[in-house]
């Protein structure tokens, strides 16, 4: 079976850093996999991505090493079964508020006996090739999303479930949580002792801690934090920020591109 790349590096101990993706487009998924990325996302929960655009997506990152998680829209079996089905290497799940939601993320990406998961792995042995169904168990990740005011209060809980590979803190959802406004970098002292308080646990159980990002500055903090799964930004704003910036710049110094060594074509909210 492939290599799923990402869980050796958790178990190495090292970090990982991802890109999202939010538009149902197969070229864009393409190119965001072409540059290089551990990982990408495919997001179903808020992007404007369905199980279709799964099937199309997913093929167009695998022209590349770049691993393929897909955020499902919520902790329903069915869900998670079938964009494994159809070659997803890790499954990220939102909204996981105590263990027994965990352990139903959990069963739902694991053939028995560690799981209900259904046999029926459509594509996904295409992609992976010989031998998943011996080690799609080990291989394949499941992520569970801390973001709740309940999650917090059981976080060991979760966190401690057999079969959970990482928690991936929802950001601006874990604002909301402690009372606070819902931006994506938050540096509200709360939201920083929180999330801090998250990677410790994390720490402690095992497993990799995620979080999302949308600026590099905080994906430099989260990685020198010791986060193991980190996203840099997604696809709409990487694209709306460069656009911004190079308009801004066509306007304010005509060769700004020239002066400063960008190329034109070099190129969230959460």
């Amino acid at each position: 079976m492939r290599e799923n790349t990402v869980k050796t590096k958790w178990r190495a101990g090292e970090a990982t850093v991802g890109g999202w993706l939010s538009l149902d487009s197969a070229l864009s998924a393409e190119q965001m996999a072409q540059v290089g990325f551990d990982w990408l996302c495919l997001d179903m929960q808020h992007g404007v991505i369905d199980f279709k655009a799964v099937t199309h997506l997913l093929p167009a990152i695998s022209t590349t090493n770049t691993i393929p998680i897909v955020r499902v829209p919520w902790n329903e079996p069915y869900e998670i079964m079938r964009v494994l089905d159809a070659g997803a290497y890790g499954v990220i799940v939102p909204m996981v508020n105590n263990k027994e939601e965990a352990e139903r993320a959990v069963s739902a990406c694991r053939y028995p006996p560690a799981g209900l998961r259904s046999f029926g792995p459509t594509r996904a042995m295409m992609y992976a090739g010989r031998g998943y169904v011996e080690e799609a168990n080990d291989q394949l990740a499941c992520i569970v999303m801390i973001e709740t005011r309940e999650a917090l209060d059981n976080l060991d809980d979760i966190l401690g479930t057999p079969g959970v590979d990482a928690a991936y803190i929802g950001p601006a959802d874990l604002a909301y949580a402690l009372g606070l406004s819902p931006t994506g970098d938050n540096d509200h002292p709360l939201h920083v002792e929180t999330v801090t308080h998250i990677l410790e646990r994390c720490q402690h159980h095992g497993i990799a801690a995620g979080i999302h990002t949308g600026s590099l500055a905080f994906t430099q903090r989260y990685l020198a934090q010791g986060f193991q799964m980190v996203t840099l930004g997604q696809d709409t704003a990487f694209m709306s920020r460069l656009a911004r910036k190079e308009l801004k710049a066509a306007f304010d110094q005509p060769n700004a591109s020239e002066k400063t060594g960008d190329a034109p074509t070099k190129g969230g909210f959460y």
